[in-house]
């Protein structure tokens, strides 16, 4: 039986070192969101991705995300797909140390029930 991980928004994932990738599609939610035009988005919350091969969120000079908000992501509701795929579409080594997300062994259609929900997607596809 695969296991899920239960999300508890604890936002240790926001306060990690890496970055998060943007699309264009996921630029032009965001900055609606924000009630930004994508330019003036663009400029003001993201950076050049360490492989030049696109952008991504910029981090505040402590290391946490630009959107987190005291406990709260700013943009929750238009989240890009790298961070609602996370810990269950991708996670890396020891992340159970920092992240408080419940795992649940749970019955194979129950997952894939879950992932569809918390993600908007299927195990493996991109």
């Amino acid at each position: 039986m695969p296991v899920f991980y239960e999300c508890q928004r604890c936002t240790a994932c926001c306060r990690w070192p890496g970055q998060v990738r943007l699309t264009e599609l996921e630029i032009t939610r965001i900055a609606a969101f924000r009630g930004l035009s994508e330019h003036d988005f663009i400029q003001q919350f993201t950076r050049l991705r360490a492989d030049r091969q696109g952008l991504a969120l910029m981090d505040k000079p402590n290391g946490e995300c630009v959107f987190l908000e005291g406990g709260n992501c700013a943009v929750q509701a238009v989240k890009p797909q790298q961070c609602r795929d996370f810990p269950n579409l991708w996670n890396f080594p020891g992340f159970e140390q920092t992240c408080r997300a419940v795992p649940k062994l749970v019955a194979e259609e129950e997952y894939r029930r879950l992932l569809r929900v918390m993600t908007g997607r299927e195990r493996g596809t991109t």
